[in-house]
This record gives structure tokens, C-alpha cells and sequence, in this order.
């Protein structure tokens, strides 16, 4: 078992045994510490997890609108006014009216947009292997499938 120093004398760690006890306690510290990696990543690569993501989606969908990207991405709407933001400035994406509803616009990827995608998305397997180390490429597979199964149920 762990250890931990406190005044010094040795304990046992506690946070193990929680983690084993609450499920949704160890899931939610291993979200938020693959969320700090990912944000270390992206912020060395000088694009976003939500600019990739959404750079990502328009790339494999095609023009979506703001509304439709942050629901599917599940990335607040303010924030997502940002992003397009950014990625209008970068000449990644271009905003046009929406075809079907002049009250939205379309965001298109444009080429600049998909020759960073690529860059971007060219550095994804190395972290990957980095922040999932510790786990073989079975164990990676089942975490996948149980994430999905949890994800699918929660949709």
C-alpha cells in the first residue's frame, strides 16, 4: 500500500482505497488529469482541444452551424463563439449565413484549416501512448469500450 508523509510519520494513502470505493470519484481525477494533459498538448502544438475538435468536426461532417458544433461537442456556447473566433482569425474556418436559416451561419473548414488539422492531428497517437502508458493496448481497448458503453447510456 502507499504511503504518505504528514508531520513526519508515515500513513497509508487514503485516495487509493477511495478510488477503489467510488467509481465515479477515480473516473472524475482521471478525466480532469487526461483534461490537463490534452491542455499541455494542444497548448505545445498552439491549437486548442476545442479549435481541433471543432476543426475536426467540420472536417468529417461538413458546415455546421455554432449551435449545432457546441451541442455536439458539448462545448458551451459562449465558449464556442470564441473558438470560431479564433479559428476565423487564423483563416482555419469561415462563417457564411446559413443557406436554410439566415437567422445562423455556417462554419466551413476551410484549406488552411484542414492542413492544420492534419499537423494537429499528426501529434495524437505519440500523446496518446504517452498518457496512457501505464496501460496495455487490451486495456486501452476495454477502457474504450466501457467509456462508450458509459457515454452511450448517458446520451
Amino acid at each position: 500500500m502507499a504511503t504518505t508523509r504528514t508531520a513526519g510519520r508515515a500513513r497509508p494513502a487514503y485516495f487509493p482505497r477511495l478510488a477503489a470505493e467510488r467509481l465515479d470519484i477515480a473516473l472524475c481525477r482521471a478525466s480532469a488529469a487526461v483534461a490537463r494533459a490534452a491542455e499541455t498538448h494542444a497548448a505545445e502544438e498552439g491549437l486548442g482541444v476545442g479549435q481541433h475538435l471543432v476543426l475536426q468536426m467540420l472536417d468529417a461532417v461538413g458546415p455546421c452551424s455554432q449551435q449545432a458544433l457546441s451541442e455536439e461537442l458539448r462545448i458551451d456556447r459562449s465558449v464556442m463563439v470564441s473558438v470560431c473566433d479564433d479559428l476565423e482569425r487564423a483563416g482555419h474556418v469561415r462563417r457564411e449565413r446559413n443557406p436554410y436559416d439566415r437567422r445562423s451561419y455556417a462554419v466551413t473548414i476551410t484549406d488552411s484549416g484542414r492542413r492544420r488539422l492534419s499537423e494537429a492531428q499528426a501529434s495524437i497517437p505519440g500523446f496518446l501512448d504517452e498518457v496512457f502508458r501505464s496501460l496495455t493496448p487490451e486495456d486501452r481497448d476495454q477502457l474504450s469500450a466501457l467509456l462508450g458503453k458509459l457515454l452511450g447510456a448517458g446520451a
